[in-house]
């Protein structure tokens, strides 16, 4: 037996024991990790830091040290998403529907785990905790495998995972970490059926595609963001600069950060050239159509590009912007349509008729009116936390949080009964 099946073995059979343990003593668990994240916070950032020294040997550029990066404000918000899904209700048992039979069967449909969550995913180390703790709040075990540049801080958050199980006397099994790092140990996972009953991947395209491509098990990915902004004729600049500000720099590494923004063409001509200046400020590098360079009176400049068709359709992950000029509301939507990656998308209008053609017709899994990308998040939408954030629609969509880790079966009652 190798030591992958090994590892995905006793997983499997930990997840028998903790899909039936009382909410209680998960809540415990989830208690537990949340005061050794901050009791163990000074190794946790000796071991993160080995990690970002190897990972810069290696040129690794910035957004990926970004990601890879932990501090002690992100450790103490990982303590704390913690906590909130530790206090969320947990929806393991909950009767989904309830009707007697004709027959007099009373028949139940209620909510159980999955079983075993696996999950590829590239360096964020704080995903190590979301997975662990929305796993074991759902009565799922886990099996982790993060990238090799995350190594020995995924090693110190499972042991801090696997502390918190024994210590309530749950098996440490219920988390796996598959510690080798090697590209060719994710295709044995993906033939690891056997023992895992969902894997969600979370990186780039590549791996999202090989993962559909390869797996033997159910796919939920979660990951690629290709997000815009449809900036209506009637929009607010007050509101237009702040948001869009936002969606791109807060955190430009991340999947719901904003990448390209569409612009009505009789949108207020001043907003846009003061939105460009702003984004130049903020270090965004802003590549435009031909018509807005003509708007803005375009002079060579590092940070003022003339777009490219590459540039439509591009996840960015960095501080770099693509905006385009839209003849109407249609035109946008069918350019969201043909380089839209289904994640997040977002009209800044005061017109609630195209407030509503916009959500009505846009397909993606979040869509909002005069909000940030930025806020589809599992911990924004007040679940903690997220395994990822579906682009899909079969099974779950956005999010993912408890109930999504769950399925149902159905319990039927009789007293007696057989079928004529």
């Amino acid at each position: 037996m190798s030591n992958l099946i090994k590892i995905a073995s006793e997983t499997k059979k930990s997840s028998t024991v903790l899909s039936v343990s009382s909410t209680e003593l998960r809540n415990e668990v989830l208690k537990k990790v949340a005061h050794l994240l901050i009791k163990k916070t000074d190794q946790i950032i000796n071991a993160n830091n080995i990690d970002c020294q190897e990972a810069k040997q290696l040129g690794l550029n910035d957004q990926m040290l970004d990601r890879l990066m932990l501090n002690k404000d992100r450790i103490q918000t990982m303590a704390n998403d913690v906590l909130t899904i530790k206090d969320l209700k947990d929806p393991v048992g909950e009767i989904i529907e309830q009707k007697t039979l004709y027959n007099g069967i009373d028949l139940k449909k209620i909510r159980v785990p999955l079983g075993v969550l696996a999950s590829i995913y590239e360096s964020r180390p704080n995903v190590t905790i979301d997975i662990g703790c929305l796993a074991i709040k759902s009565g799922n075990a886990a099996l982790l495998r993060g990238g090799k540049e995350s190594i020995n801080s995924n090693k110190i958050l499972v042991d801090i995972l696997k502390e918190s199980l024994t210590s309530t006397g749950l098996p440490e099994t219920c988390v796996g970490l598959i510690t080798n790092t090697d590209r060719s140990v994710v295709n044995e996972i993906l033939q690891l059926n056997e023992y895992i009953d969902l894997l969600v991947p979370r990186g780039g395209s590549q791996l999202i595609n090989y993962v559909y491509e390869n797996a033997t098990m159910p796919v939920v990915a979660g990951g690629v963001g290709v997000c815009h902004a449809f900036v209506d004729e009637e929009a607010d600049p007050s509101k237009v600069i702040p948001i869009i500000i936002n969606s791109k720099t807060q955190r430009p590494t991340v999947c719901n950060a904003l990448d390209t923004v569409l612009v009505h063409k009789n949108a207020d001509k001043q907003m846009l050239i003061q939105l460009i200046e702003d984004l130049t400020k903020n270090q965004v590098e802003v590549r435009c159509d031909k018509e807005v360079l003509e708007t803005i009176q375009y002079k060579p400049s590092n940070l003022i590009k003339e777009a490219t068709d590459d540039d439509w359709g591009t996840e960015f992950l960095s501080l770099v912007l693509s905006i385009k000029t839209m003849d109407s509301l249609s035109d946008a939507l069918q350019h969201i349509q043909k380089y839209g990656s289904g994640h997040t998308e977002v009209i800044l209008s005061e017109n609630q008729e195209s407030q509503n053609v916009f959500t009505r017709n846009v397909d993606a899994a979040a869509v909002f009116v005069n909000a940030s990308t930025r806020f589809t998040d599992g911990s924004q939408f007040g679940f903690g936390a997220e395994v990822g954030i579906s682009t899909q629609k079969f099974h779950a969509r956005g999010p993912l949080g408890l109930r999504e880790l769950t399925s149902y079966k159905w319990v039927g009652i009789g007293n007696g009964q057989v079928r004529q």
